[in-house]
């Protein structure tokens, strides 16, 4: 599991390297993730960014999702592969599911399945998609994906009936595959607490994500649904000197060790379950960091 009711979790958004325009730095993200693997991280996030343009923030010319988590599952053993997120409304829900699938498989069960809406109206354009029916678009691929992801692992088509001349491989190979919703993909709260086993969302100042917290447990108790998580990405620039303290970044902080265990803290108290740490990398290393990470973060977090 990656969401515990009592516990803090910590996941690595790749690719960590600088957000310049420049391709995915295959070799290094792979290093990075074994590195994260040994080193006892939870979870490793990959984006799909199925088109860049200037209307999208982060220039990196980033790899399909698949395939990287494909490579992923390769060089890793025990660390989570989370999606975050697939854009859901432009990709065939089949098609997701026979990915998912795959790397399921092959990654013996490590899947979290974070899929999202996308928000550009231009790339809906682009894939012959009307950004204003993206909340039906998100609903109805939703539920095809989550049939042919469960137990019986149903083929449905467009008309909803279920074809039985049809199976999906290969075969779900545990319990289920985590279903997460990554932002509000214009749903209700309470839509996302009945269908998606948690709900990763963008860092906010505590004080304004405290807030968040409320609608999402208000949400859950209106529904009656079991355990949900709530997780959060977070910039991350970790300074050299410890005692540094922690400043707001636009998404996230910039801080020393001291500061950052400070804040977490008041994170997880708060009842935040996970934080996938989006890297600056253009002062220090991501190896380094992450080796500071998991000496002096991770054991005062657990």
């Amino acid at each position: 599991m990656l969401f515990h009711t009592d516990r803090l979790s910590f996941g690595i958004v790749l690719p960590a390297q600088p957000r310049t325009a420049a391709d995915i730095q295959f070799a290094t993200q792979l290093s990075i993730a074994i590195q994260a693997d040994k080193l006892g991280l939870d979870a490793l996030w990959v984006r799909d960014v199925p088109l860049n343009s200037e209307s999208y923030p982060d220039p990196i010319g980033h790899a399909d999702p698949w395939v990287f988590l494909g490579a992923l599952a390769a060089v890793t053993s025990n660390i989570h592969l989370a999606t975050g997120a697939i854009v859901l409304p432009l990709r065939h829900p089949l098609h997701i599911a026979k990915a998912a699938l795959s790397v399921a498989s092959l990654s013996k069960g490590r899947l979290v399945l974070g899929l999202g809406s996308g928000d550009r109206p231009s790339e809906y354009d682009v894939f012959g998609e009307d950004i204003e029916n993206r909340k039906v678009l998100f609903q109805s691929h939703w539920e095809r994906l989550a049939v042919a992801l469960s137990p019986d692992q149903k083929v449905v088509d467009e008309g909803g009936r279920v074809r039985n001349e049809f199976a999906i491989r290969p075969a779900l190979q545990q319990p289920s595959i985590p279903l997460v919703a990554v932002g509000s993909s214009s749903q209700s709260l309470e839509w996302i607490a009945r269908h998606a086993t948690a709900w990763m969302t963008y860092y906010r100042p505590l004080p304004v994500q405290k807030d968040r917290l409320a609608l999402w447990h208000n949400a859950q108790a209106k529904v009656n649904t079991d355990f949900r998580g709530f997780g959060q990405s977070m910039v991350l620039e970790l300074l050299d000197n410890p005692q540094a303290s922690y400043e707001e970044l636009n998404l996230g902080g910039r801080t020393g060790r001291r500061g950052l265990i400070d804040a977490l803290s008041a994170m997880r108290e708060a009842g935040i379950l996970h934080v996938a740490f989006n890297l600056v990398t253009q002062g220090r290393p991501a190896g380094d960091v992450l080796e500071e990470i998991a000496a002096d973060i991770l054991p005062a977090m657990r």
